[in-house]
């Protein structure tokens, strides 16, 4: 029998085509899905956990209510192990997998590379990814390394370190001594260098006694570093530590009888209220984007019904990263606005500059560097809070207020698009 070569290469071009139809439609009809990269095993795995769970249940009540564009919204959790190559590969798995959506916000250091890995992806194929960071803070990553497919949906360390240091001025008479620790690598070296300037800034009527810089994720006890503080005769801490780094810090702060404020990016939360309790009261102090007795506060009374039916979901842990809940609203507009989830670069198009109206005010997701300008509170340990934190007794009380317009800072970025 004679085969017709046109006719076999007609019948296998259309099977190709067909096949290829059939993946975009599947694609478009499947779940809408993120690639959450974070460390689920090792020393951060509590960290990692914590914020799976707040993902999925965000993920959860908005599926309730249609989802996007009527799909459901699917969160893939990828073990990074905290480390920044790790995360390379899984941008790459991601990509292979035809997912279009990354989310990260443990390490600034992950962060940097993940920013690159999207980056080179994205310049060279037609498969693009957004990276949705909800925490690394890093000024960095939306100055010199600023890229139009990262966006940043917390608060950077310039930012929170300025509405720290502006609280503090209102305190220093109460601030003689001021020693610093912080994880040594870009977010920690950040506060170490920027604090000390704004001291002299801002006037502050103290001394900077002590600059120490740890390991990140290797310090068991953190003892000996309590003890310099100790003797460097400080009357306050300033920290960007988070996870276990913060919470051994502040429990063996306790545990040495130390009588001094410490103000932190991430005491609110994640293992550090539970490691301190009652004793933390008045002293611990952190600056966040929101925090549970806001609600009692200002009325959101819609919003605390989400965040108590987290609790009821997931008893050992707290309602803590407000920020995932603009986060994956924000994405929802921008897709809905597009009309097509798999279109990565009008998406983005239609993230930068837009307006959300959070629960607790109107939040901006800044078009020049893809900064998220919001609303930010500080907040103190207080055991009249109506919610208390992480199952400790006590909770936090707000002692400023501080609005969108003061929680901004100056960029740098130079961003190529497109």
């Amino acid at each position: 029998m004679i085969r017709n070569k046109k006719a076999g290469l007609f019948t296998g071009t259309m099977i190709g085509l067909t096949m290829a139809i059939s993946s975009i439609t599947h694609a478009q009809e499947g779940p809408i899905r993120i690639a959450y990269i974070e460390p689920l095993s090792g020393p951060f795995a509590n960290v990692g956990d914590a914020g799976l769970k707040h993902f999925r249940f965000a993920a959860e009540k908005m599926n309730e209510q249609g989802g996007i564009l009527g799909r459901d919204i699917e969160i893939v959790a990828m073990d990074n192990k905290q480390s920044p190559s790790e995360s390379v590969s899984l941008v790459q798995r991601s990509v292979d997998d035809g997912i279009n959506f990354v989310t990260q916000g443990n390490g600034s250091n992950v962060a940097g590379a993940i920013v690159e890995a999207v980056d080179r992806n994205n310049r060279r194929n037609d498969d693009k990814v957004i990276f949705l960071n909800y925490a690394a803070v890093d000024p960095a990553l939306t100055n010199e390394r600023c890229s139009f497919y990262h966006f940043r949906f917390d608060a950077n360390s310039a930012i929170k370190l300025e509405a720290l240091s502006n609280f503090m001025k209102t305190r220093d008479d109460q601030i003689d001594n001021i020693f610093l620790i912080n994880q040594d690598y870009s977010h920690g070296q950040f506060i170490s260098s920027r604090m000390k300037e704004l001291v002299g800034e801002k006037d502050i009527n103290a001394e900077v006694v002590g600059d120490v810089l740890h390991p990140i994720a290797q310090v068991r006890d953190f003892s000996p570093y309590v003890s310099r503080i100790q003797q460097s005769g400080a009357d306050t801490v300033v920290t960007g530590n988070w996870g276990n780094d913060l919470s051994l810090l502040v429990r063996a702060i306790d545990s040495a009888g130390l009588d001094v404020n410490t103000y932190t990016y991430y005491g609110g939360g994640l293992g550090t209220p539970a490691a301190v309790g009652p004793r933390g009261e008045d002293i611990l102090f952190q600056v966040t984007e929101w925090h549970a007795d806001v609600n009692v506060d200002e009325g959101l009374e819609e919003y605390e019904q989400w965040f108590v039916e987290f609790k009821e979901r997931y008893p050992e842990i707290d309602w803590y990263y407000h920020r995932i809940y603009n986060q994956m609203h924000m994405l929802k507009n921008a897709i809905e606005e597009v009309g097509n989830a798999e279109d990565v670069d009008a998406i983005a198009h239609a993230l930068e500059g837009m307006e959300f109206q959070s629960p607790t005010g109107t939040v901006t997701m800044r078009a020049k560097d893809h900064q998220i300008l919001q609303p930010m509170y500080i907040s103190v340990m207080d055991a009249d809070a109506k919610y208390d934190a992480d199952n400790s007794g006590v909770g936090f009380r707000t002692v400023a207020n501080i609005p969108v317009e003061e929680a901004t800072d100056t960029t740098s970025c130079n961003m190529r698009r497109p």
